[in-house]
């Protein structure tokens, strides 16, 4: 059976051949494991291998493995990101619990994260959510929410405006995936250009299926959770 270190090794190789292809630099691109639905020894090995950034989407299941590993292996400092939707009654949870918030998609959200953020910690590393597909069942901005919401987060001292993440259309071609991943790449430029002052810098976008795609269009995070930690099991979700 082929090990999660393997598989970590397998695709760090993938991405950086893909590096390598656009002609961007190594290390260009940040791996963002999604350990969601998987348990705290599954995690472990990975960090055992090096890996130390992890998304969780599932509140309650992601606060219970950040007290586990502070309490059991602070010596990791694993850097945890919430990747998920967040509903309002649980964002006390994620502004106690996460270093980066990918999915902040309105200013109620952004308010409360801001005003919840622990005393004394770092502030929250923040990442506005765009729906690029315009499917109406994915949360997300659409082109003309994002200066509105990013002029908020821009003002909250417990926040630090980082850049855009999505997920786009589940298509299998080449050529529309990395013009989904190309359109929010402009999108995050203007953002830059708007706010220069901040440290907009991520693109958290690309998942297994088109991931070459996605850092062909400049991301600087890809999201990897099946093929490093294999099959979901969603029967115990939190």
């Amino acid at each position: 059976m082929t090990s999660i270190q393997q598989n970590i090794e397998q695709i760090t190789s993938q991405i950086e051949a893909s590096q390598q292809k656009c002609g961007r630099p190594r290390e260009s691109v940040q791996l963002l494991a999604v350990s969601k639905t998987k348990p705290v020894d599954a995690i472990l090995e990975a960090a055992q291998a090096g890996q130390r950034a992890f998304g969780e989407n599932y509140v309650q299941e992601g606060a219970s493995k950040v007290a586990h590993f502070s309490e059991q292996h602070p010596e990791l400092q694993i850097e945890w990101h919430f990747i998920g939707p967040i509903q309002s009654n649980k964002s006390r949870l994620v502004a106690e619990n996460f270093a980066w918030v990918h999915t902040v998609d309105r200013a109620k959200i952004a308010q409360r994260l801001n005003d919840q953020r622990p005393a004394g910690s770092e502030p929250i590393q923040v990442l506005m959510q765009v729906n690029t597909s315009g499917e109406t069942s994915k949360s997300g901005l659409d082109e003309n929410e994002i200066f509105a919401l990013a002029e908020l987060i821009s003002s909250l001292p417990n926040l630090t405006l980082r850049g855009l993440m999505s997920i786009p259309a589940n298509v299998s071609d080449y050529s529309s995936q990395l013009a989904a991943f190309t359109q929010l790449a402009n999108l995050k430029e203007k953002l830059v250009q708007k706010y220069p002052e901040q440290s907009i810098d991520t693109l958290s976008m690309g998942m297994s299926g088109d991931m070459e795609a996605a850092i062909e269009a400049g991301s600087t995070m890809v999201r990897i959770g099946t093929a490093i930690f294999g099959a979901r099991d969603y029967s115990n979700k939190a």
